[in-house]
């Protein structure tokens, strides 16, 4: 059941995307992801770009306007749960200046998944793209060893299976994983083929301790592939009011990325989540509901409470909140070494 299924391809270079294939070389130095020998230091956002009104199903409608609200605030990276297959929305998102990192579900119905092995395809398909910065496979899944028989051994197994296939058919890309926060000495120790360690990190606005345990236990690069905080407290607490609460999620991002980028010599970086409010993931996808849930979320700031729809550091029509100027501020006060 957790075999993947190798779908090796003799000929991968005659499957590959051809158009805006100007390829960079990402590699790794140490604890430094380099682009093209350049570190790159990544200052992304997680982007799943939902319609109001919409199911759990993407849209590029708004993509060009997305781009260019991520390129004012110095974004140089988006983190897609998903593969983008999509030539012309891949061939923008590089035209903008920015990176992807594709993610890779376990079982996605055969389609490009981990479980299936169809995840290769994809990666062949457009492993020459010039968008393309790594491939994740996996979300929190240590979270749920109930999709895996009841152990999670067997979902570190197929993780480090994939990537060492990853690795065998491109080796112009890292591959990457988004472990729910510090990954254990199993995980570490199964996966010797992941090259970058994502961990999605709620430990209210203070995430260093993080950065201190990782130094402790691995010499591979990590980056936050999720954190950050809603806009609606869900009681009055640590001085913000009860309700949307725009001035909370804003001071949470600021001392999170102040200290992620206190930590360039052990963090590379960091996706805020998320670009935009998600009306699908609470309730009725017509309004914006309170509520919701997410694994291990008792660290959201400020009030320990995942108010799923509220993510967004734009809200369902584009309007930026204090959260979108408080990242802008970071990011472009980095080095412009990664515009």
């Amino acid at each position: 059941m957790f075999k993947i299924i190798l779908f090796v391809l003799s000929f991968t270079t005659l499957l590959s995307c051809d158009t805006n294939s100007n390829r960079s070389e990402v590699t790794i130095s140490n604890r430094t992801i380099l682009v093209d020998n350049e570190p790159y230091i990544i200052k992304g956002i997680c982007y799943h770009p939902v319609p109001k009104g919409s199911p759990n199903k993407r849209s590029w409608i708004t993509l060009t306007q997305d781009l260019e609200l991520m390129t004012q605030a110095g974004i140089n990276t988006i983190r897609a749960y998903a593969p983008i297959d999509d030539l012309q929305v891949l061939d923008e998102i590089s035209d903008a200046g920015l990176k992807v990192i594709i993610g890779f579900g376990y079982n996605q119905d055969g389609v490009y998944d981990i479980q299936s092995g169809t995840f290769i395809n994809y990666v062949n398909k457009y492993k020459n793209h010039s968008a393309i910065l790594m491939w994740e496979l996996g979300n929190e899944y240590n979270y749920h060893p109930e999709w895996f028989a009841d152990d999670i051994k067997n979902w570190y197994k197929a993780l480090n299976d994939a990537a060492g296939i990853i690795h065998t058919n491109d080796p112009h890309h890292p591959t990457t994983t988004a472990h729910g926060d510090l990954p254990d000495a199993i995980a570490l120790s199964m996966s010797p083929n992941i090259d970058v360690w994502g961990m999605n990190v709620y430990r209210w606005d203070k995430p260093e301790s993080i950065f201190k345990e990782w130094k402790a236990i691995s010499s591979k690069p990590m980056y936050l592939s999720e954190t950050g905080g809603d806009s609606y407290m869900k009681i009055a607490k640590a001085g913000y009011e009860q309700g949307e609460n725009q001035k909370a999620q804003a001071d949470a991002t600021r001392n999170i990325l102040k200290e992620v980028f206190d930590n360039q010599n052990i963090c590379a970086g960091v996706t805020v989540f998320s670009f935009t409010d998600g009306w699908w993931k609470a309730g009725n996808n017509d309004v914006q509901d309170i509520g919701g849930h997410a694994p291990n979320s008792s660290g959201v700031p400020y009030d320990g409470a995942p108010n799923e729809e509220y993510w967004g550091i734009v809200d369902i029509e584009r309007k930026k909140k204090q959260a979108f100027t408080v990242l802008k501020e970071k990011y472009l006060s980095l080095s412009k070494i990664n515009k």
